[in-house]
């Protein structure tokens, strides 16, 4: 019993030691590959670095102000309750 407990222990600091591991250096091109062309009308093809940045698209700001307390809601004209079902279950 006693070597199960070791053994999971092991194994349990083996995962995590590998899960720590990883590369700790820029990004970059491997040899013998090419960033991708440039879009269609541009001149300037875009380096690694501007390919890691994300587009204003895909980081939008918030648009809506958070509610810092309770407020009653206004009524909403579209808060309808479900139509009744006809005589035939439609």
């Amino acid at each position: 019993m006693r070597s199960k407990a070791v053994a999971v222990i092991l194994l349990a600091g083996a995962a995590s030691a590998l899960a720590a591991c990883g590369q700790r250096t820029a990004l970059g091109v491997k040899e013998g590959q090419q960033l991708p062309p440039a879009p269609y009308g541009r001149a300037v093809q875009s380096t690694a670095a501007d390919l890691l940045e994300p587009p204003t698209l895909a980081i939008p700001e918030r648009s809506v102000e958070l509610r810092t307390r309770s407020e009653r809601r206004e009524d909403d004209p579209f808060d309808l309750p479900p139509p009744e079902a006809g005589p035939e279950g439609e």
